[in-house]
């Protein structure tokens, strides 16, 4: 991965790990690999830096009460020994929607922060859930265009009805073609407005 890319942290030892290294590949989409017993091999790593430093655990407890099958299994924290503010999240390790991730605050001097180039997206089966998910993660947030959010975080997400797939994927382009521009209409996904798109002549 380091090939044609940016080594961030060089693999070797480090005082919270036996070994670690942290690279930015040839895309620009950062890695970072240690040794580890735990879970899965790949887990999505949340780092709030910048304006977002300081609110990753605000940001794990809320995740985690959004969405079933979710719990933190680990928090650790800087203490007042640390270059890092004391309190804030040195390591977090947690679960939403029975997906595993992890999460850090940073208040060093990072030239990224969150955008619309990594986003959740959450496939719902009812305009309830729809409903549900855009209003409780668009709060204090930012409501977008075709199912997009950013949450009060500044993390994205794309809250999707699971039918939208088979609508535009229809064998019939012309069916297809009508959800596609009905979408593209859409701050919120009505689900019905879609079938309706994909019914009407």
């Amino acid at each position: 991965m380091s090939q044609e890319g940016i080594v961030l942290m060089e693999l070797q030892e480090y005082p919270f790990s036996e070994k670690f290294g942290w690279v930015q590949d040839k895309f620009g989409v950062s890695w970072q690999v240690c040794l580890s017993k735990e879970g899965n091999d790949l887990v999505t790593f949340l780092m709030f830096v910048g304006k977002q430093h300081g609110k990753a655990e605000e940001a794990i407890r809320f995740y985690t009460s959004q969405f079933p099958n979710s719990k933190i299994n680990d928090i650790q924290r800087y203490t007042t020994d640390q270059s890092e503010k004391e309190g804030t999240v040195q390591r977090s390790v947690f679960s939403i929607a029975g997906q595993d991730l992890m999460a850090m605050d940073s208040g060093l001097d990072h030239a990224f922060t969150f955008s619309e180039a990594y986003s959740f997206f959450i496939k719902c089966e009812t305009q309830a859930e729809i409903d549900k998910y855009w209003e409780k993660l668009s709060f204090q947030g930012e409501k977008q265009k075709c199912g997009w959010v950013k949450d009060k975080f500044g993390v994205s997400w794309q809250i999707i009805p699971s039918i939208l797939g088979d609508y535009l994927q229809d064998k019939d382009p012309k069916k297809s073609q009508r959800v596609l521009q009905a979408m593209l209409q859409m701050d919120k996904i009505d689900i019905v407005k879609l079938k309706r798109a994909y019914d009407s002549n």
